[in-house]
């Protein structure tokens, strides 16, 4: 694949190809399951939570967002124990915590247990969401690892459109706490199992690559390609969740029914699976520094249009290629590491890159609203995400390690 600066060599026992597809299958479906559960239904439900308890919305924000914090840590160590053994054990686990960790949100009767309830749950999605499920697919599927990654990505991606209608249904018919209880149980019934049945079988030995320089973990994570790749996808990513976060409060404020503005956004998730499904043939005809680089600076563009457009079509139209770049995005991050220093420590590199992520990520939605507080509007906190996700792409240009001092030819 052009690009791909090291071609991985697969050795000691692998999977079958029913193995293979066992595994990826199972993933899909824990992904779906585990995303919308434990991150999709706190959106639906938080308006009812703030009035039946009568915390307020930041507050209960604030104690999501401090499970993302336990996720980012949780998905270092994670990462490493995944290199060693593989996933089945720490992933069965993550979701076997998880569904104790809701029921405690459920049943709090005190904001301090509520708060506990949710780094608990943190602590559990570190261990079950994208960062682990790529580790496993990267390692098992050797070669083919990008077309496991935009398989799961893309079954993954469906997490809100499954889990948001039921979440809002149940929440209809009895209460939020029920509704997360009946949640937990949903999750111990197919992750727990699934998990642990269908991630058996044998975990390669970690490849090497076929260059003849391994690569040394502790030397990639201090070189100047790794600190510019996790400032590249930090800032890219807080400017596109800033900005997927806080588009209905745009769009309304630009003259968007909310209705119309739910609608809108909705239409940018489909266009994260349109650029999921073009990502193949992307990678096949790019570099990775020319990805990294110009989905960045498309960040950057979409976002300062969504900022500076002022009509219905122009917008809607802004927010699908929006939603396409960020689906894009994505898949980057999942095989940036594999891209630049091959998969031999991938859990351990991608558990270090991801940390980062995950924290500006959860900052984000909050960020976005600080932003739009301080600058008089949304309009110019647009603006401004805008040219942070073109600082996102300036940084990505020196994302690309050097081997003994030589570029690789593809760069």
């Amino acid at each position: 694949m052009t690009g791909v600066t090291t071609t991985m060599s697969q050795t000691g026992p692998a999977l079958s190809e029913a193995g293979l597809r066992r595994v990826l299958a199972v993933l899909c479906v824990t992904e779906i399951t585990s995303w919308g559960i434990l991150y999709y239904a706190f959106p639906v439900l938080a308006v009812d939570m703030a009035g039946d308890t009568g915390w307020s919305l930041p507050v209960l924000t604030a104690a999501f967002s401090l499970s993302q914090f336990a996720a980012a840590l949780t998905g270092i160590p994670v990462g490493r124990v995944i290199d060693r053994i593989g996933p089945r054990a720490i992933m069965t686990a993550g979701s076997v915590l998880a569904v104790p960790a809701l029921m405690v949100v459920a049943t709090a009767p005190t904001l301090l247990v509520f708060y506990a309830g949710w780094i608990t749950a943190g602590i559990a999605m570190g261990a079950v969401l994208y960062p682990p499920a790529f580790a496993a697919l990267t390692r098992w599927y050797g070669t083919r690892y990008v077309t496991a990654l935009m398989i799961l990505t893309l079954a993954a991606g469906l997490a809100s459109t499954v889990f948001a209608p039921i979440t809002a249904t149940l929440a209809a018919h009895t209460d939020w706490r029920t509704t997360y209880l009946t949640l937990a149980v949903v999750l111990a019934v197919i992750t727990v199992p699934a998990h642990w049945f269908g991630l058996r079988g044998p975990w390669p030995h970690p490849p090497t690559p076929m260059d003849g320089h391994p690569v040394d973990h502790r030397d990639a994570t201090r070189s100047r390609a790794f600190l510019a790749l996790v400032v590249a996808l930090s800032l890219g990513a807080f400017a596109a969740f800033a900005g997927v976060f806080n588009l209905v409060p745009l769009l309304v404020e630009k003259g968007f029914s909310p209705s119309l503005a739910a609608w809108t956004l909705g239409l940018g998730g489909a266009g994260q699976v349109l650029g999921r499904l073009g990502y193949l043939t992307i990678a096949a005809r790019s570099t990775p520094r020319t990805r990294i680089v110009v989905i960045l600076a498309l960040t950057a563009v979409s976002t300062a249009l969504l900022g500076a457009a002022d009509t219905v079509v122009a917008l809607i139209g802004v927010a699908i290629g929006a939603g396409l770049i960020r689906g894009i995005f994505t898949l980057i991050h999942a095989t940036a590491v594999t891209d630049r220093w091959g998969a031999t420590h991938y859990g351990r590199l991608n558990g270090l890159l991801s940390a980062p992520v995950v924290i500006v990520m959860a900052l984000a939605p909050w960020a976005g609203t600080v932003l739009s507080d301080l600058t008089g509007s949304y309009t110019n906190a647009y603006l401004i995400l805008a040219a942070i996700a073109g600082a996102a792409a300036l940084a990505g240009l020196a994302s690309i390690p050097t081997r003994r001092g030589v570029r690789p030819s593809s760069e």
